[in-house]
């Protein structure tokens, strides 16, 4: 993420390349001693790193197709809310509204404070006109982000 956040290229290639190289030597996911690590790990790593790129494109077309039943819940709330950032960026904002009430039924803490959910939410809050819809309402209201 940090070689992303500089729009390092070429080092976010070859961090991902590598990470991928040694997830498939594991085969499978794993989180031993809370180094959550595999596959499907690499893969929703690959879509933040798209996000933080601005390769919202590839986020949408990968994003939905990575399998994170066997993540932790952390790693599948945030990927979940990654992915409602991506549909919130083409201006898909129902779907992306409803993966964060998905996220938000996984873990209701995690969402209430966490900062693409609440930067999502407030912004398509500041974004209507007139009064918004009762599940925007609704999930502002509990992470007291607006009225």
């Amino acid at each position: 993420m940090a070689a992303a956040r500089i729009d390092d290229r070429a080092m976010v290639e070859e961090f991902l390349a590598e990470a991928e190289q040694t997830a498939q030597r594991l085969e499978h996911d794993a989180n031993h001693i809370w180094t959550a690590f595999g596959p499907n790990h690499v893969a929703i790593h690959r879509i933040s790193t798209a996000m933080e790129l601005g390769d919202v494109q590839i986020a949408v077309d990968q994003g939905p197709r990575v399998d994170t039943s066997t993540l932790p819940l952390e790693r599948r709330v945030r990927h979940t809310l990654e992915l409602a950032r991506a549909y919130s960026a083409q201006n898909h904002t129902d779907e992306a509204l409803a993966l964060v009430l998905d996220a938000e039924e996984l873990a209701p803490e995690q969402v209430r404070y966490h900062f693409i959910s609440r930067h999502l939410v407030t912004a398509w809050g500041r974004q209507q006109r007139g009064k918004p819809s009762h599940l925007l309402a609704g999930v502002a209201q509990r992470m007291r982000v607006i009225g």
